[in-house]
């Protein structure tokens, strides 16, 4: 065994066979792969390896449309068999939502050129003869769906990987993690050591226990999980042919062909976990004992379906081990807080997924940024707060609904509260409606007597959102900002270092601020933030909360001059957004400072004493309007709310929710982090480029040099939708949804929402350049249908900006 290697792979499961393989592809073929028993022990081995390629976000589709290609192509590379059966993938929606999730899956298909379309019940009929579509409003086809073999598959990355150098290395278990002084690390095992650059943590179902090695606690949680296999049926038995896979998620299981039977699997609502103080280490092709009274009523929605199953006797039962995220998807990337660890853990689709996460992970690694935002993978999505008892009810949760419909903005309640602030109670007995940011509770709405529910269409709480909009355009609202996130950096390298970071140039008056880009490893945009000058030695800086834990990676990149202090106030700071044409007045009658514009102009700031409390005003708003920022000490949040409300109740202001506040910037264009800014967009197609001062150095400078002089490839753009569209259909766009020009796919939605003070349904979106301008008329595919759109010159709120400098 080699004692030096330029990265080292953990698990020897189908991701980390993956991943090492496309390390070497990548040119780095000083890589190692350590497995504890034998390759595809844990849960590789005993996986159903089902195959799809439609998914509700963009990029993950594109990942598992990668993955679905790659195994023919490793075949033919390594002449290993992948075992791939491609009959089809046949999608029933029992539902109007489940029809409406389809037919946005269609639509991206065809603006992605993906096979993936609508057939009638006959053309199903003759793919699939066994199954009744009795009650079914719609049929999709997926010609490429199907399911592989875990063994071959994983064979077959391990052979791509040692044809290209790879070593690997069975029945080596880790035994440590060592990091060194010098940002390396030591690998240890009972047969050596290796010191290497890179520590790829891919253990599967012991990924905690790899990763305590290293001081992580990763939030997994492993589960049961059953399918079963029936005997021989006579009508496959007799077919010249495959059938095509089921996916009736309406009831809750998967079906597809396995020999000359049938593979049933389930996701009950009897949630088992297990192994919830640790995986034992002697745990390899094992299996539990069969539970099938767990499944009975999937197995019965499946013989309801597919009369022939409840027909045929059971030839085997597979009840294994599977790893869970707290929202299901995979904790990917380096871990921010260490040099050189990357993780790769709780996958659940696995087979459907392992290309493209392989591929993803090489590009970090090698290139230090992946080509696609996969802000929704990224280990950093969730930071300490995401503890053992929160992370096994999310897990229950969502094993439990594994086949519900992620709703676009949904909120599910298992695991919560887990972080809340002083004023939590308070707007509670409001009747605050909570979403969940980075942990944070944040009020949604204001409307206990209308709870929170979700779906594609206007939800019953579309009227109290516009009631709030409407509240603060008229008059003025007030909106907790507590979850943004607040850093203060302070000392002598204060403004140097922020310059380093920053792609502007920050302030050089006390009490001004600025917008700026943090640019990417690709010359993207990594994230936006707010920076105040509070003195010759101390900057504020704001930006997105859920982003906290991902962007300390690039604040880390840059050292810190001696001397200066970088802190999060996230914490320990709260704060409100109080904002609307009334804001000053309210804000007035609680301060002695004067907040008249020639005293206090937009993007100006400072400390003020405002109802007796030292609070920090920033003259910025992100609803677009007349506001300031309020931040004050955590323990002071209440005593500023009180005083707030008193105020804003004699003027018929008063508390607003973060669903109107994403209203309220779209009326105005405002762009937001993971929607319109990420690093898969040229700060000149997202409009930030005059932000970008070329005159100095910043962090990734040169990526951004690269690409700075290039035509724009997309524009950002606002549409306006046809108003007798969106009221027949009861729906806006919120972001996904293609957009096509006399049958063309141009682009997609990245955010969308009615504009109540305008009376428009509006949505920001990205379109291919050169494809469409401002005033032309296009159609956005809302709910997968048509809806008639035209792009718009200017913001259809204060397009000149006067309320906002009022």
């Amino acid at each position: 065994m080699k004692t030096h290697a330029q990265a080292v792979v953990i698990g020897g499961g189908v991701i980390g066979c993956s991943i090492l393989y496309h390390l070497a592809k990548a040119g780095w073929s000083d890589v190692v792969l350590l497995e504890r028993d034998e390759l595809t022990s844990g849960s590789t081995w005993h996986a159903a390896a089902n195959i799809h390629g439609l998914h509700d976000s963009t990029n993950i589709s594109r990942l598992q449309h990668y993955t679905m290609t790659l195994y023919k192509d490793l075949e033919a590379e390594t002449g290993q068999s992948c075992g791939v059966f491609q009959p089809g993938s046949l999608y029933l929606a029992q539902t109007e939502a489940r029809e409406h999730q389809l037919r946005l899956q269609a639509a991206k298909a065809k603006l992605y050129g993906m096979n993936f379309h609508e057939i009638s019940r006959e053309e199903a009929e003759r793919l699939h003869p066994l199954v009744n579509f009795d009650g079914i409003r719609c049929i999709m086809y997926e010609p490429d769906g199907g399911n592989v073999d875990p063994s071959g598959v994983t064979a077959a990355y391990a052979a791509g990987a040692r044809q290209r150098g790879a070593e690997i290395h069975r029945f080596t278990p880790v035994t440590a993690t060592d990091p060194q002084p010098d940002g390396s690390w030591i690998v240890r095992t009972p047969k050596g050591e290796i010191r290497t650059a890179w520590v790829v943590n891919a253990a599967g179902l012991w990924g905690r226990e790899v990763a305590k090695l290293a001081g992580i606690d990763l939030p997994l949680q492993p589960t049961e999980h059953q399918y079963f296999v029936t005997e021989t049926i006579a009508e496959i038995a007799g077919l010249d042919r495959r059938l095509p896979s089921v996916a009736d998620r309406d009831g809750e299981y998967y079906l597809r062909q396995e020999g000359q039977g049938l593979l049933v699997g389930a996701y009950e609502r009897d949630v088992r976990l297990w192994a919830e103080t640790g995986t034992p280490l002697d745990f390899a092709h094992d299996l539990f004992p069969d539970d099938l009274e767990r499944i009975e009523d999937n197995m019965m929605r499946a013989i309801d379906r597919v009369p022939a199953v409840g027909e045929a006797g059971i030839k085997r039962v597979i009840n294994g081990p599977m790893i869970w995220s707290p929202d299901a998807n995979v904790l990917m990337g380096p871990v921010p807080e260490l040099k050189g660890y990357f993780c790769c853990n709780g996958i659940i689709p696995g087979f459907s997924q392992s290309g493209g996460m392989g591929l993803m992970a090489a590009q970090w690694i090698t290139e230090g940024e992946m080509m696609y935002d996969m802000f929704p993978w990224d280990v950093a999505r969730f930071g300490s707060w995401a503890g053992t008892e929160f992370t096994r009810a999310k897990v229950r949760d969502q094993y439990a609904h594994r086949f519900a419909i992620h709703f676009p903005g949904e909120e599910r309640a298992a695991g919560r509260p887990v972080r809340t602030r002083p004023v939590y109670g308070m707007q509670t007995e409001m009747g605050a409606v909570f979403g969940l940011n980075y942990g944070w509770e944040h009020p949604a709405y204001f409307d206990a007597g209308t709870p929170d529910s979700a779906g594609f269409t206007r939800q019953p709480w579309w009227h109290v959102v516009g009631r709030e909009a409407r509240m603060l355009r008229d008059a003025a609202g007030i909106i907790d900002i507590s979850n943004f996130a607040k850093y203060r950096v302070t000392g002598p390298g204060a403004e140097d270092w922020l310059n380093a970071v920053f792609a502007n140039r920050m302030p050089r008056a006390v009490g001004r601020s600025c917008l700026t880009p943090l640019i990417g490893k690709r010359g993207g945009i990594a994230g936006d933030f707010t920076v105040t000058r509070l003195g010759e030695e101390e900057f504020w800086v704001i930006g997105s909360g859920m982003a906290e834990r991902y962007h300390t990676r690039f604040f880390a990149e840059v050292p810190l001059p001696e001397g200066t202090v970088f802190r999060s106030m996230t914490e320990a700071m709260g704060g409100f957004n109080v904002a609307g044409p009334k804001s000053r007045d309210l804000l007035q009658r609680l301060t002695n400072a004067s907040l008249a514009t020639p005293d206090f102009p937009f993007m100006a700031s400072r400390w003020i004493e405002l109802a007796g409390l030292r609070v920090l005003a920033l003259r910025v708003s992100f609803t677009g309007d007349l506001g300031w920022e309020l931040h004050c000490a955590e323990a002071d949040q209440t005593r500023l709310y009180e005083a707030l409300l008193q105020e804003a109740r004699a003027m018929g202001a008063g508390p607003v929710g973060s669903r109107a506040l994403m209203c309220l910037r779209i009326e105005k264009g405002y762009g937001s982090w993971s929607r319109e800014y990420s690093p898969e967009y040229w700060p000149q197609e997202a409009g930030l480029a005059r932000l970008c001062k070329l005159d100095k150095d910043f962090l990734n400078k040169s990526a951004l040099l690269r690409v700075v002089d290039n035509p724009a490839r997309e524009a950002l753009v606002l549409l306006a939708l046809d108003e007798a569209d969106v009221t027949a259909s009861n729906a806006d766009a919120t972001g996904g949804e293609p957009i096509f020009r006399d049958g063309t796919g141009i682009g997609r939605v990245t955010s969308g929402g009615y504009g109540y003070s305008v009376g428009q349904s509006l949505a920001l979106g990205y379109i291919r350049a050169g494809t469409a301008q401002a005033g032309d008329a296009v159609a956005v595919m809302v709910l997968g249908r048509p809806h008639r759109a035209r792009i718009l010159a200017e913001p259809p709120f204060d397009p000149k900006g006067a309320r906002l400098r009022a």
